[in-house]
């Protein structure tokens, strides 16, 4: 059987990749390391400071574009991949990164806060996987990362409509790639610990970040370039075999 090496230095040469939430943290972080990888970058955020990011990398020498977006709408999702399409023809990589929480009890949850993260989380990551997936579906291949989070899979306080979200988003990366295997399309997850973001800092801020440490056999949240590196790898040829598995990277907080 003939063997196709894959770029052991982890290359993203002549790939188009779509990143959500690429205005800061993890989405930001993606963004620069898949363009220092040889990517061409599409920057997806609701924040302006997007198009900063895409004008930063463009001054290495990268090929960046940005857009404002609400990727919660479908029309808009469609609208840019069409100029995505226009200006470089593909789609090969789609990091479903953008994200939101807001803590409270459970008892206490406005329906307002329960429907944001449902619909940004979870929604946005259906809406952009089904219209990328589709472009994936017609060139025969494509990689899909979705961000979900360890309050995924296990029982966080104040974490009820977070949780719930995120669990979303890992089922939907299981039933992706069983569905789109076929087409050679690999699908899967990343479901970091707390990340020091702007979203991290805001959950978890003060003595309750340090209480949360403790619980971490690693003793620190983990930083938005090494999710990004996990990011990295499931993008590239060397994990072509992967497909529906959800990456912890928690620092070992829940092998206890």
């Amino acid at each position: 059987m003939e063997y196709k090496f894959f770029d052991r230095n982890f290359g993203l040469q002549g790939k188009v990749a779509i990143i959500t939430g690429a205005a800061n943290g993890i989405g930001k972080a993606t963004a620069e390391l898949f363009s220092s990888k040889g990517a061409k970058v599409v920057l997806l955020d609701i924040k302006e400071s997007v198009k900063e990011v895409a004008d930063s990398l463009n001054k290495t020498g990268a090929d960046a574009q940005a857009f404002i977006c609400d990727i919660t709408k479908s029309e808009n999702i469609q609208n840019v991949l069409e100029e995505s399409l226009k200006k470089f023809g593909k789609i090969d990589i789609l990091a479903n990164i953008a994200g939101a929480v807001e803590l409270d009890d459970a008892e206490n949850l406005d329906e307002e806060v329960w429907d944001k993260q449902m619909n940004i989380n979870a929604k946005a990551t259906f809406l952009m996987s089904k219209y990328t997936g589709r472009e994936m579906i017609k060139r025969g291949g494509g990689k899909i990362i979705n961000i979900a989070s360890q309050a995924g899979f296990i029982a966080i306080d104040k974490h009820l409509a977070y949780s719930s979200s995120k669990a979303a988003v890992i089922m939907m990366t299981k039933v992706l790639a069983l569905e789109w295997a076929e087409f050679n399309i690999n699908v899967n997850a990343v479901s970091p610990t707390v990340v020091w973001t702007e979203m991290g800092e805001k959950a978890w801020p003060g003595e309750v970040g340090e209480a949360m440490k403790k619980t971490i056999p690693a003793g620190r949240f983990a930083y938005p370039d090494e999710i990004a590196a996990a990011m990295l790898f499931l993008a590239c040829d060397a994990s072509n075999m992967i497909t529906g598995e959800n990456l912890v990277i928690d620092g070992g907080f829940t092998i206890k």
